[in-house]
């Protein structure tokens, strides 16, 4: 009988080995934590659908960002959820100096400065009446012009209240170099632009919306991305590099890394991944009943989402996973 004399198992005889050869980090640096801060609230509000997500107050989201920052991670995403009865037709909360988004962005920016990557949701829907990212016509229809013209009051009153880099997440053709122009023009030109560049319409979304307090009527199909359509997926990254994005965005991650690898294969910018709620809440679940080892599944997850090409990962379990890998 012949033996083989390649033997790929001798470079996993010890931890040390596979760690000399491994293909693929994950470290704390690569992270972003998605926060949400809500008008309001006295306490923190827990997130039924995101077991130890919450809705912060001002203070505690202050406590907790210096919390996470000190893990190491590489930036915190915001999400401002306003009052309800300040929710209106064209999401005047999230263009307010004095909106909830803007003041938790000048407090975050007042207490780390520099010491992380101040991230922005450049997006209507948390603050409009009828939950669209963008602003309504006449037809029911999300008008694409107008909601960008929208976009660009709102990156410049983020970039004024200290986000050192802005989200257009609309899926709007176009945000992206009206955003450009418009922070440029407002003497901005150091704020970067992360675009949600292949946003898919996805029942991933779900956990989110209750996050957001969303008011959503209808659906966002004609604007968020059919989750068949990988080519079209590459025109629209293409497209977001062409108008100026400092880095592009998948989202969601793990049902589109084939996206997320072609991404990477084309782009001459960061590839950011974004694991969202739903993809968080049913690990999150599989974990407290037991039927998954946690750590070892959120690490495989993040893992997988990295090897497929993203430079960059939003997760909701960033600084836990920072904590297990220190």
């Amino acid at each position: 009988m012949g033996f083989p004399r390649h033997r790929p198992r001798r470079l996993r005889t010890t931890p040390a080995m596979r760690r000399l050869v491994s293909q693929t980090t994950l470290e704390p640096r690569h992270l972003v934590l998605p926060m949400f801060v809500a008008d309001g609230l006295d306490a923190p509000r827990d997130i039924e659908s995101m077991p130890g997500v919450v809705q912060h107050t001002r203070e505690s989201l202050r406590r907790a960002a210096a919390d996470a920052v000190a893990t190491g991670i590489g930036g915190l995403m915001l999400f401002g959820v306003p009052r309800e009865d300040d929710k209106d037709a064209t999401g005047s909360a999230g263009v307010d100096p004095d909106g909830i988004l803007n003041r938790a962005l000048r407090d975050l920016s007042r207490d780390l400065g520099d010491e992380t990557v101040l991230m922005a949701d450049t997006c209507l829907d948390e603050f409009t009446d009828h939950g669209h990212c963008g602003v309504v016509d006449a037809s029911g229809r999300v008008d694409n012009d107008l909601t960008n013209r929208r976009y660009v009051e709102l990156a410049v009153a983020q970039a004024n209240s200290g986000a050192h880099m802005v989200s257009p997440s609309g899926m709007m053709d176009g945000q992206v170099v009206a955003i450009r122009d418009g922070l440029d023009a407002a003497g901005y030109t150091d704020t970067a632009i992360l675009a949600y560049a292949a946003k898919f319409a996805s029942g991933f979304y779900g956990p989110f919306r209750d996050a957001v307090g969303s008011s959503l009527q209808g659906d966002r199909r004609t604007y968020q991305q059919d989750p068949g359509n990988a080519r079209e997926a590459l025109h629209e990254i293409q497209l977001d590099i062409d108008e100026g994005a400092d880095i592009v965005m998948v989202k969601p991650a793990m049902s589109y890394l084939d996206v997320v690898r072609a991404a990477a294969d084309i782009s001459p910018v960061p590839v950011a991944a974004y694991q969202v709620s739903g993809e968080y809440s049913m690990i999150a679940a599989a974990g407290e009943k037991g039927w998954i080892d946690l750590p070892t599944v959120v690490l495989e997850s993040l893992a997988g989402i990295r090897r497929a090409g993203a430079d960059v990962v939003l997760s909701y379990w960033a600084v836990d996973v920072a904590r297990w890998l220190s």
